[in-house]
């Protein structure tokens, strides 16, 4: 019988044939190095230029922290009222739902106004561009939880902390993780996106610097340092959300010896 390979496996050798396909196609001239620069000729930009890049990636990162700082604090703490209170429900839900499916970037030029074309405005757009999706998302976990839960806990004496920690919160946290993931993500778009309409410094100021100059080595060079702070932060993330869902993992240990225990009783 043929074993199928691990999924593990089959990303890596996907990964390689990637990196081998842009070193290579390049180099043979199957697409010009204006389209596409080697690998080895983008990595050899950080290599001289890393200084540029290093300060460019902590301005876009500082600039993506705030923006999470905010749109996880706002988002959150909205999604609980929205999820939590009928009356908000039925009125902000479809609003914010409608407003998820807009393209934000439109509205970035009335954030220049406000804000200028410094820092503060790329934060604050990203911050809205983050905000939804951890909203929808707190909003729907704690809609899902099971209304007997908390007449359980009241009946058994726990007071409205012990609800909203020892209940509320396990409950509704796989749906919160899952929208600060998408958050997150959204985040870094956002401030890139910015970056590269209107910023004198950053990764995305970096790509639109030497696109107009068609350096094409610096702008793969950029693209991938955002590429890995993208896949940097969903590892981050997902490692943060198996730590937060052990004890799910647990539950579902302990269940299946007693459920084959059961069967074997009953055979």
């Amino acid at each position: 019988m043929i074993r199928r390979p691990s999924p593990a496996a089959v990303r890596y050798v996907l990964l390689l044939s990637i990196l081998v396909a842009w070193e290579c196609l390049p180099r043979t001239g199957w697409i010009p190095e204006l389209f596409l620069p080697a690998l080895s000729t983008t990595l050899r930009v950080f290599r001289t230029d890393w200084l540029v890049y290093a300060q460019a990636l902590l301005l876009t990162l500082t600039e993506v922290s705030l923006a999470m700082l905010l749109a996880c604090g706002g988002g959150m703490i909205l999604g609980a009222v929205v999820g939590g209170l009928s009356t908000p429900r039925a009125l902000l839900l479809p609003v914010f739902s409608s407003l998820y499916a807009v393209p934000l970037v439109i509205v970035y030029p009335v954030f220049t106004a406000w804000f200028g074309v410094g820092p503060e405005s790329k934060v604050a757009f990203a911050a809205l561009y983050a905000f939804f999706p951890v909203m929808l998302s707190t909003a729907a976990g704690i809609r899902t939880i099971d209304p007997q839960f908390l007449v359980a806990a009241r009946s058994m004496g726990a007071t409205l902390m012990q609800q909203v920690t020892r209940v509320i919160i396990p409950a509704a946290l796989p749906t919160i993780l899952n929208g600060l993931r998408l958050g997150g993500a959204l985040a870094i778009i956002g401030v890139v996106v910015a970056e590269m309409l209107t910023a004198a410094a950053g990764i995305g100021y970096l790509v639109t610097l030497n696109r107009t100059i068609l350096d094409s080595p610096r702008v793969f060079a950029a693209l991938l340092m955002i590429l890995i702070l993208s896949v940097a932060y969903d590892v981050l993330a997902r490692y943060v959300e198996r730590r937060a869902m052990r004890w799910q993992n647990v539950g579902r240990q302990i269940s299946r010896p007693a459920q084959t225990t059961t069967v074997s009783s009953a055979a």
